[in-house]
């Protein structure tokens, strides 16, 4: 078959480091143009990817929508809703970047939309191949942990001052904040490992001078399976705490430091894949076990070109989606509770 061929909307972090070289590497794709404003990473994008079109707005896409399969949105967060539905209007397919859009009910008139068309809108939750998130996975399936009562899952930085877009007044609309940026990575993972959350509490905070919204985020979640799911996203803390620590009838898992595909593919540059992609340094591994009877456990590698593989297939094979649009709709639908939870000061039943 023919390589879907594929736009990239938006060349900052995101578009660069998480879907361009994805794109561009993944069997049955074809980055075919780039879309970027900035004189700047226009010119990275010419250095780096010969013959790919550099674009300057979304609008040059939908006018040659007919060289074109699949949009990847990653632009500001508070433009990925309006920008699925004008790709869906023009009959293309989309991914979107994190968060999937602002709203549990924005989310569904996304996936409404690309129903009513045939199209697929598949949220990039890129974090479910993390190599220490599939460790956690495999140790659950194996059944090494027992039967998991708790599940503590951080995601904390130092940013030292905060995101300019967190200082303007329509940051929390926009979907701008802990909750909607590292948040959503969280969220997702345990509500893919447990499952559908019956409460939810929070508590955020804005600690850097001028934020409109939280920098600063702790969430408590109750499974309907009975699981409790406690998550940090923050961007203010100087020293982190286990990235895992989940806890069992017989044993426990914990783990410190991020998975290292992010800072390989910012600090090289270089395609991603090839020998050793996604592996841990063994002095970064988790222990498995009970007080100090523990044992080492290597993190399994990790593998974002997953996701892409998982696009391709869908589009091309008709296979199921990498990522459920419901999936993160559902996570949305958990972010909303826990601004209702800190604003009110209380647990928030889902549904009710």
């Amino acid at each position: 078959m023919e390589p879907i061929r594929v736009a990239v909307l938006g060349y900052g972090l995101g578009g660069s480091t998480f879907h361009a070289p994805f794109v561009s590497t993944t069997p049955g794709l074809r980055l075919t143009a780039v879309v970027t404003g900035d004189a700047g990473r226009r010119a990275q994008v010419e250095a780096r990817y010969p013959g790919v079109a550099v674009l300057d707005s979304p609008e040059r896409v939908w006018e040659r929508a007919g060289d074109f399969d699949l949009v990847s949105i990653s632009t500001p967060n508070g433009t990925h809703a309006p920008l699925a539905m004008a790709a869906l209007a023009a009959g293309l397919h989309v991914v979107v970047d994190k968060p999937f859009a602002a709203t549990g009910d924005e989310g569904r008139a996304m996936l409404a939309e690309a129903r009513r068309r045939d199209r697929l809108v598949i949220p990039f939750h890129n974090r479910r191949w993390d190599g220490d998130f599939r460790t956690v996975q495999r140790l659950i399936g194996e059944g090494a942990l027992g039967d998991v009562w708790r599940f503590e899952s951080r995601f904390e930085r130092w940013r030292g001052e905060p995101k300019a877009r967190w200082c303007r007044p329509d940051t929390r609309e926009n979907g701008e904040g802990m909750l909607h940026d590292i948040g959503t990575h969280l969220i997702d993972q345990a509500l893919h490992l447990f499952g559908p959350v019956h409460t939810v509490y929070a508590e955020l905070d804005g600690r850097y001078a001028g934020v409109q919204t939280e920098d600063d985020a702790l969430i408590l979640l109750t499974h309907a399976g009975g699981v409790r799911s406690r998550l940090w996203p923050s961007a203010v803390s100087a020293q982190s705490g286990p990235r895992f620590a989940v806890y069992g009838s017989r044993a426990a898992y914990m783990k410190f430091g991020l998975d290292p595909q992010e800072d390989t593919l910012r600090a090289t540059g270089l395609p991603p894949g090839g020998p050793g992609w996604g592996e841990e340094p063994e002095a970064r591994w988790g222990t498995l076990g009970i007080g100090a009877e523990r044992r080492v456990v290597r993190t399994e590698p990790g593998d974002y070109g997953r996701f892409y593989a998982g696009v391709a297939a869908a589009l091309h094979d008709g296979a199921p989606v990498p990522v459920a649009p419901e999936d993160a709709i559902a996570g949305l639908d958990v972010i909303e509770a826990a601004y209702r939870s800190a604003a009110e000061g209380r647990a928030v039943t889902l549904g009710g």
